[in-house]
């Protein structure tokens, strides 16, 4: 079960020079983590945040640094909290995303606000990103490099890293957690799992996750750890006839049972369950439905703190 969000305020603070993290404590649903590469009078921002509120905190810290706001906006995948504050920074900043990110996000619209609808939103306007890319695209803010990778599927069908090699920090998305439990339905496990292994080739030394406190490469460890118990689940599952949820009523989660979200196995099992059917990394499942069965394990809505 979720946690209640630390009373003070989140700010930009550095974790290397020229380098800052925006960090929402503890990192449970919609509390996503967004970064910061400033140097010569230009600036990149990776990713955005869930609410007007919150975007309103991110765009005062921003400005903070970089007076009149980032030249760029990369978001690494689709999902609102990540992507619902870039109105809050174009028409300056050009919004940069993965080919795939597009589309998806100009489909999911404004869906996320449903799910929880007694969080308090705000006015948000859907802002889609302006460039796209495949593969990689190098932005430079200064002295500093801003590499930008596609490594989905993995979280979801199209997901983005952004790497600052000369301060060796790495901005993962959702392909990484720390204390937060990971979220593959609509990616894949076997997909994040190489992810997190080209990664880790990166040798990053500060890697921010996108929930959850900034760490080191323990945290691509971690969430390797996690994904590889969720694969014995469901091979054991699938063995056993048991369904997903049945799976995940029945699973100990041992050295996991204090990430935060712990629901998301359900839906983690669902998307094991069709790879290991042969459904292809990335594509297309019953997102509601195993919403619904989350909820069902978890014994009501889970808590959103947006």
């Amino acid at each position: 079960m979720s946690t209640a969000v630390t009373a003070a305020p989140p700010v930009l603070r550095p974790v290397a020079e020229g380098v800052w993290a925006f960090e929402q404590s503890p990192g449970g649903w919609c509390l996503n983590n967004a970064g910061l590469v400033a140097d010569g009078g230009r600036a990149v921002l990776i990713d955005t945040v869930a609410t007007e509120s919150r975007n309103l905190r991110l765009r005062a810290e921003v400005e903070r640094i970089a007076p009149g706001g980032p030249d760029v906006v990369v978001n690494t995948h689709f999902h609102g909290d990540h992507v619902f504050g870039n109105a809050h920074f174009a028409p300056r900043a050009t919004v940069i995303a993965g080919e795939g990110t597009r589309s998806d996000m100009a489909e999911s619209g404004l869906g996320l606000c449903h799910l929880w609808p007694a969080v308090d939103w705000g006015h948000t306007e859907l802002a889609l990103p302006d460039l796209t890319f495949r593969d990689a695209l190098t932005l430079r803010a200064g002295a500093l490099t801003v590499e930008l990778y596609q490594v989905g599927p993995a979280h979801t069908a199209d997901d983005v890293v952004a790497w600052v090699p000369e301060r060796r920090v790495l901005f993962t998305g959702d392909i990484a957690w720390s204390g937060v439990t990971p979220y593959v339905l609509m990616g894949s496990v076997e997909g994040s799992l190489a992810a997190l292994a080209r990664l880790r080739a990166l040798d990053p030394e500060v890697v921010v996750a996108g929930h959850g406190a900034v760490g080191g490469p323990e945290v691509l460890d971690a969430t390797e750890a996690y994904l590889c118990w969720i694969r014995d689940l469901a091979t054991a599952g699938l063995r056993d006839g048991r369904t997903a949820l049945e799976t995940a009523r029945a699973a100990d989660p041992g050295p996991f049972a204090g990430l935060l979200d712990a629901e998301r196995l359900v839906g983690n099992l669902h998307r094991a369950y069709a790879e290991l059917q042969g459904l292809a990394p990335g594509a297309r499942i019953d997102v509601a439905a195993s919403f619904r069965e989350m909820v069902e394990f978890h014994g009501g809505l889970p808590v959103c703190h947006a």
